[in-house]
């Protein structure tokens, strides 16, 4: 209650209103004694064995109740005593069981909001959301929602990030999208034929292990470094496959939204404004069909693929729509011949070129990646010369993100670099002076 003074009216305080989570909540908790036993058993299986051997029918049966019992006990006491709350600045999230843990999210600092469903969670009809937000390296999340509680709840909190008011945001509801890009599943599964990196694994796999066990003849040498090898394999492929499955990308008043997963669903939205730093990657293999994958840096969030692939027309409108305003550069400079001196044959793959809105370097002979930087998400510029280059007359220029990446122009004459040096800082100060600020749109 706040009192005024006197002769004023006494106002009373609106309470704030908090949430549980959904109630299946607890049988995701309850498993955290289960996983705690088993790494137990996994780290020494020897001693786990021998005390299991020791145990009777009757005690096993009795410490099992006990432990299935306790679990439930500690998922349901996790889950009754968290909660949470929208208030009209912030998102709070309370949680702890012994140790009490309040955390405050301010609206205006979300980066992204993601709502995920693991094959689990969708047969529960229950999703997850999670919270990037600007400085900080975790993920806040809520654990779990109803399917249609989510999504709510996300339109909510990013219709309050807009802007509007806190009496109209739960009206706002989720903001229409226009379908950009689709990846159908046959174009999906032929470049990953077609990809390098899924046919060297998947060669190491089968080459390394009979080397292994011809030189060794240690059946454990050999599973040791042929799972590993096999997993790699799997997951540059298959796990890629399940991954980017029915891949879509869609435009909407708060950024571009993508939707993805065969077994495990999610729900990304790429904020407007918050993009460091586009790659576009083209592999050999690639270019006959004119493909390309487009890649992210945004600077706080895990983000980080826009298009798995597509041609390379469709890929650019893409892009135009987390990089309004920006021209995908066509011709690029490339250093001066006697770079071959520093990186023979490899240094054709290095190119430049600076316009009025990106700071744009490729590098990759064999699988090119150009990198778009915007002016105005320039933290720093350097410029370095190792002995070898300061004799050949040549300099590497780095230019730094807020993403804390860095895209280097490689091997440039050394007048050159110095005068792209001082002129990308000029384009940079201007740029940031000149960008819209970084938030939602409404």
């Amino acid at each position: 209650m706040l009192v005024a003074g006197a002769g004023q009216e006494v106002l009373e305080a609106e309470p704030l209103v908090e949430s549980r989570l959904h109630p299946v909540t607890p049988l995701r908790r309850a498993w955290a004694p289960v996983a705690v036993l088993t790494g137990w058993a996994v780290h020494d299986p020897n001693q786990a064995q021998e005390q299991l051997a020791r145990l009777t029918t009757t005690t096993l049966l009795l410490g099992l109740a006990v432990f299935v019992t306790g679990g439930a006990l500690y998922g349901f006491l996790t889950w009754w005593f968290t909660h949470f709350a929208v208030t009209d600045t912030e998102l709070r999230i309370r949680t702890g069981l012994l140790f009490r843990r309040t955390a405050h999210i301010r609206l205006d600092r979300l980066q992204a909001v993601d709502v995920t469903q693991p094959l689990v969670a969708r047969v529960a009809g229950v999703a997850k959301l999670k919270l990037d937000v600007i400085g900080t390296d975790k993920k806040d999340e809520l654990a779990y929602l109803g399917e249609e509680e989510a999504r709510h709840l996300r339109a909510e909190l990013l219709a309050r990030a807009a802007g509007f008011a806190p009496e109209t945001a739960r009206e706002v509801g989720e903001a229409p999208v226009r379908r950009l890009l689709h990846v159908p599943a046959g174009v999906l599964a032929v470049s990953l034929v077609l990809t390098g990196a899924t046919w060297g694994s998947l060669a190491a796999a089968l080459v390394v292990p009979p080397l292994l066990w011809l030189a060794t003849h240690s059946v454990w040498t050999v599973l040791a470094t042929a799972v590993p090898l096999l997993g790699a394999a799997g997951a540059s492929s298959v796990g890629r496959f399940v991954g980017e499955y029915d891949w879509t990308v869609g435009e909407s008043p708060d950024g571009l939204r993508i939707d993805h997963g065969l077994l495990d669903r999610t729900h990304e939205t790429v904020p407007p404004g918050r993009v460091q730093t586009v790659r576009i990657v083209e592999p050999l293999l690639w270019r006959r069909r004119g493909w390309v994958r487009v890649e992210l840096d945004v600077a706080g969030s895990s983000n980080s693929v826009l298009v798995p692939v597509a041609p390379r027309e469709v890929a650019e409108a893409v892009i135009a729509g987390v990089l309004p305003g920006v021209a995908v550069p066509r011709a690029l400079s490339r250093p001066p011949r006697r770079a071959g001196w520093c990186v023979p044959f490899w240094w054709r793959g290095y190119g430049i070129a600076v316009t009025d809105t990106v700071f744009a370097a490729r590098h990759g002979l064999l699988r090119r990646s150009l990198s778009l930087v915007p002016h105005a998400k320039v933290q720093s510029v350097r410029l370095e010369q190792g002995p070898w280059a300061r004799f050949k007359g040549l300099a590497d220029v780095h230019v730094d993100t807020g993403a804390n990446k860095t895209v280097t122009a490689r091997l440039r004459d050394a007048g050159d670099a110095a005068e792209l040096l001082q002129s990308q800082a000029d384009r940079s100060r201007t740029g940031r002076r000149e960008a819209r600020p970084d938030r939602w749109m409404a």
